[in-house]
């Protein structure tokens, strides 16, 4: 009977969760559509780019649960004297680590801290909040690891270093300058913090995850072979800490494969194929068209779908990352943050809608037509 219970209750928590995934129920929905018209092939899959990111998953979740992260933060904060300077310091840590644990990640450990810490100085955290979430979107574009997008557009278009860097740095210089910029908009005032003391778990679990990142990020860079890294990684978590197995985000990578079918078999219909191909042949009209269709879908599903009907690599990646601004479901990071202080301030979830779309409607407008006199001009 307690079993019979027990699976009730996963089953329940599964379908609840499967509520919440709109983008898988899409992706699948496509999916299933499309193989009915069309026969799929195992080959539409990307492997690659599906087992990066698990490592990579497996990795933050190790991270989270060992306090890193906290512990970093909490140190820094203690040198702080004034509101605008926590701000400051939860925007920068916010940027910085979004481009290593990715953006979701980044705002899932930082926004209720920063919430936290305004509360214990009875101070509103909005500002700040929407400031990180731009500060995740922008920091994470810089690196291949640091969204889902880039991890696919670096393997999909098979790009080197030199290349993705040379796109993403001035995006992210930019980006800096911007959100320093924004941050003298917070309320400046004089505060003595009492924060409570954070202690890392287990150091010598953080030296061997430390260790194991670097050999991802190796591997992301075609160092290492990724399915040696996949072994190496799960003989240890198994020994280690078989566990961290649930924390991976299996719904995103379930998205991923069902995005791969559905553009598979979209991409091999020849009217489809000829006129997207023929409309996406022009690079304006790829990098105007992945920051529209990002404002709709969303910045991941938008790389994968417009990714198989243009070579124009270099817009492609500028338009999904410039297209996480704007509306909320532009990024889904940027949804985490909504829920996280929607739920911790009850009444204010319209106020903070109508100021997070005026920081980044005014964002995307800006990042949108600097970065395409400068792409225009470079390339």
């Amino acid at each position: 009977m307690e079993t019979f219970t027990n699976q009730s209750n996963r089953l329940q928590l599964f379908v609840e969760r499967f509520k919440k995934e709109k983008v898988f129920f899409i992706s699948l929905v496509l999916a299933v559509l499309s193989s009915l018209f069309l026969q799929p092939k195992i080959s539409y899959v990307d492997l690659k780019v599906l087992v990066l990111l698990f490592n990579l998953m497996i990795i933050v979740a190790a991270f989270e649960e060992l306090k890193v992260m906290d512990k970093l933060a909490l140190e820094i904060l203690k040198k702080c004297k004034d509101t605008r300077r926590i701000s400051l310091v939860f925007i920068v840590i916010t940027f910085f680590s979004s481009m290593l644990v990715t953006n979701d990640v980044a705002l899932i450990t930082f926004v209720p801290l920063a919430i936290l810490t305004f509360k214990k100085v009875k101070i509103d955290s909005m500002k700040t909040i929407i400031l990180q979430t731009l500060a995740a979107n922008i920091g994470s574009s810089l690196t291949p690891m640091g969204n889902p997008q880039n991890l696919f557009l670096f393997t999909h278009y098979n790009l080197n270093g030199i290349q993705f860097f040379s796109v993403t740095i001035p995006f992210v210089l930019l980006g800096i300058l911007w959100l320093y910029f924004l941050n003298k908009r917070v309320s400046n005032e004089e505060l003595q913090l009492s924060l409570h003391t954070v202690t890392v778990k287990n150091r010598k679990k953080v030296k061997v995850y430390i260790f194991l990142f670097i050999f991802i990020i190796f591997s992301v860079f075609g160092l290492v072979n990724y399915k040696y890294t996949f072994l190496v990684i799960m003989l240890i978590i198994l020994f280690m800490d078989r566990h961290l197995l649930k924390s991976v985000d299996y719904f995103l990578l379930a998205t991923f494969v069902c995005f791969f079918i559905f553009i598979g078999n979209v991409s091999n219909v020849e009217f489809i194929q000829y006129h997207m191909k023929s409309f996406l042949q022009e690079s304006g009209r790829v990098y105007f068209s992945s920051i529209l269709l990002s404002q709709v879908v969303s910045n991941v599903p938008c790389s994968i779908l417009l990714s198989g009907f243009t070579d124009n690599w270099r817009e492609m990646l500028l338009g999904v990352n410039i297209g996480g601004m704007g509306t909320l479901v532009a990024s889904l990071a940027s949804v985490i943050s909504y829920k996280i202080y929607a739920n911790e301030n009850e009444g204010k979830s319209r106020i903070y809608l109508s100021k997070f779309n005026l920081y980044s409607f005014v964002s995307l407008f800006i990042f949108t037509v600097v970065n395409y006199f400068y792409i225009s001009t470079k390339y």
